[in-house]
């Protein structure tokens, strides 16, 4: 009975053991705030592959920056005095009026519900474009533009690099071109205020910067890249020449 209770009392120390070890396993695996719990939690299945809840959020935002961009746009075409501003303007309208067929027609496919009116920030930032004139309406147009653009363009880069969509991965393709676009025309107007942008940027990094230390002195000069032996590509290399950006609109493709 002695021998009987002994074994018993080992194989009870040995499940309650298991299973201290097994649950941390367990409880991490499926608790959620880990990245792939996260993931599926917001995910559904379509015939384009899951949609996350970062690319419907996307959607919304690519609706959203229509709907007070183009307004904006068409502010600027008809009150900036100078002829910078109205074509920054110009391609606000055209690029966004494009780029929404194509969220629309891509949210319609996944059923993903779009907002009708800007939202509470954006209306407060048209209001502001509207009570300004003269030089301030064009320095407040270009740099509230630039700094939108600049927050959307990140988003942009983070949904095409993760999303799993396939309509989503080519939405974002086509707004990267229409964002880039659009912040080219802004910058061209000289009015951006880069030291605003690089502060607004630097107060809400989290992580120190790293990089190569301060220049002091001439560096050496560094080898060029590229392939050893003799190989000919056939391709041409995406940008022009340096400071040049493709500014032509693309077609829908819908």
């Amino acid at each position: 009975m002695r021998h009987i209770n002994g074994t018993a009392l080992i194989i009870a120390a040995l499940v309650v053991t298991v299973g201290a070890l097994a649950f941390p396993v367990w409880s991490y695996a499926d608790r959620s705030g880990t990245g792939e719990a996260n993931l599926d939690a917001g995910s559904v299945s379509t015939r384009w592959g899951p949609l996350s809840a970062t690319d419907r959020d996307f959607l919304v935002k690519v609706r959203l920056a229509g709907l007070w961009e183009i307004p904006a746009g068409q502010q600027a075409v008809e009150r900036a005095p100078t002829k910078a501003v109205k074509e920054a303007g110009d391609h606000l309208i055209v690029g966004h009026t494009d780029l929404d067929q194509r969220v629309r027609g891509v949210a319609a496919q996944l059923s993903v519900e779009l907002p009708n009116q800007p939202n509470e920030q954006q209306q407060g930032w048209l209001k502001e474009l509207t009570a300004a004139s003269g030089e301030t309406y064009q320095r407040k147009f270009a740099n509230l533009l630039r700094v939108s653009h600049g927050k959307v363009f990140a988003l942009i880069a983070q949904v095409r690099d993760g999303t799993r969509n396939s309509l989503v991965r080519q939405l974002a393709s086509d707004a990267n071109q229409t964002v880039l676009d659009h912040i080219t025309m802004l910058e061209g107007t000289g009015l951006v205020d880069f030291d605003a942008i690089a502060d607004g940027n630097a107060a809400t990094a989290t992580a120190s910067p790293t990089g190569p230390p301060a220049p002091g002195g001439t560096p050496p000069e560094p080898a060029p890249a590229g392939p050893s032996g003799d190989v000919s590509g056939t391709s041409r290399p995406s940008p022009g020449a340096p400071g040049t950006v493709n500014t032509d609109r693309p077609e829908p493709q819908m």
